[in-house]
């Protein structure tokens, strides 16, 4: 069996032509050419448009693709550049305020010490008023005791009860005839 597959073989061999797959044959050449030309007419008749419609397609929406890529991009600065424009001028806006309220704290801050010292001032007026009021008050309480004291001891020397009326209104005159501490300055 061996022998008879050797043979085969051999017989086949024999039947190629010598040269192998490289050599040049007319009828093969021709073949090849003609099925060659079959497939390039059917492929450029099918599939040739079809691919280079879907090639020119995918160009197309590529070249959009970047130029709105390009449009948002340009879109975005603008946008960016609107809003340092707007920080910029709520900046300027937030100085602005900040300095007038200032000012203005200072303002309150001159009319509240301006109120207070006012204030102030008038306690002082009425203190004064008030001390005024209380030595007047205490001389006159004074110059009363003064009086009952005078009476009281002119009333020992004499040993007789005056009339108190009469008695108070010649020594109250004579004590409103001396001037007082006050008065000497």
């Amino acid at each position: 069996m061996l022998l008879q597959e050797g043979k085969a073989v051999a017989g086949a061999a024999a039947d190629t032509p010598p040269g192998g797959l490289l050599t040049a044959h007319g009828g093969l050449m021709i073949w090849t050419l003609a099925i060659f030309l079959v497939v390039m007419f059917i492929l450029s008749k099918y599939a040739f448009k079809p691919i280079t419609a879907a090639v020119e397609a995918r160009e197309k929406a590529l070249e959009e693709a970047i130029a709105a890529a390009k449009a948002d991009r340009e879109e975005a600065t603008r946008i960016l550049e609107d809003q340092r424009r707007q920080i910029d001028v709520t900046r300027a806006e937030a100085q602005k305020l900040i300095v007038e309220g200032r000012i203005v704290g200072e303002k309150l801050r001159a009319d509240m010490i301006e109120e207070t010292r006012g204030q102030q001032q008038e306690m002082l007026e009425r203190a004064r008023r008030e001390i005024e009021s209380e030595k007047t008050r205490a001389i006159f309480e004074l110059r009363r005791e003064a009086v009952e004291l005078a009476i009281a001891g002119a009333g020992k020397v004499i040993e007789k009860n005056l009339d108190n009326d009469s008695n108070r209104k010649i020594v109250e005159t004579f004590l409103a005839s001396i001037p007082t501490a006050t008065e000497k300055s």
